[in-house]
């Protein structure tokens, strides 16, 4: 009985000393940490170039855009070039109002010089109609604010110094030489249209100065609807007018 509680005492001794020695053990061994770093794990890599720092993406590029336009960098002793503008200049200087000559390419002296009058005369007179075109029609009006076709014809010559009453296109027609051939195409030849109820100054043999009830003062062209209302030709008297 004796021997048997000196063996549990022996084996109890033992298994405590080898438990006493296994902690020992344990605790005297360095302990081994993972260590994990602190930066976000999709959190952009930078290198370090020049002293600046460049960004490398992480992300897939192709779903990044591509950069294609090449970058000009301009620098302080260059001018930056100015901007095109987005507007096209296409206006021209000339005035809206400005009087058509008999043709595009014919001057006010070319058709003055074809004329009935002197050349002071003639001048006078294209200086007149400089004066009124573009002024509104007015039927019975002779001016200076509006004028119909026969208030216009009276104001031009009165203006290049020939005097005769103010009337109708009609009294014109009776009162005035007629005019044939190349003559009617001089500058200054009354054209009377529409049963005589319209007249005007020719300016040469593609058109003529009028009072228009739609435009006013303008030169119009003979071709197409004119010419297919003409009536005749007059001219002014010489005893109507004096240098």
């Amino acid at each position: 009985m004796n021997l048997r509680k000196i063996y549990y005492l022996s084996v109890c001794a033992m298994l405590l000393t080898v438990g006493f020695i296994g902690q020992t053990s344990a605790q005297g061994r360095a302990r081994v940490v993972k260590q994990t770093s602190s930066q976000p794990i999709n959190a952009p890599q930078t290198i370090e170039q020049n002293r600046r720092t460049v960004t490398l993406p992480t992300s897939n590029p192709a779903s990044r855009p591509v950069l294609t336009n090449n970058i000009i960098v301009v620098g302080n002793n260059q001018p930056a070039q100015p901007a095109k503008p987005l507007v096209t200049r296409t206006s021209s200087s000339k005035a809206i109002n400005a009087p058509a000559t008999a043709s595009a390419t014919t001057s006010a002296n070319a058709f003055l010089s074809r004329s009935h009058y002197s050349s002071s005369v003639s001048l006078k007179m294209f200086s007149a109609i400089q004066d009124l075109y573009g002024i509104p029609y007015l039927y019975g009006s002779a001016g200076p604010n509006r004028y119909d076709c026969s208030g216009f014809v009276w104001a031009v010559f009165q203006r290049a110094g020939i005097n005769f009453t103010r009337t109708s296109a009609r009294t014109f027609w009776n009162e005035f030489e007629p005019v044939e051939g190349a003559d009617r195409f001089k500058f200054g030849t009354l054209v009377f249209f529409n049963k005589l109820g319209h007249v005007g100054i020719v300016a040469d043999e593609n058109g003529f100065y009028q009072a228009s009830s739609s435009k006013g003062i303008t030169y119009s062209k003979f071709a197409g609807y004119w010419e297919k209302r003409i009536v005749g030709y007059r001219r002014v008297p010489m005893n109507y007018y004096a240098e």
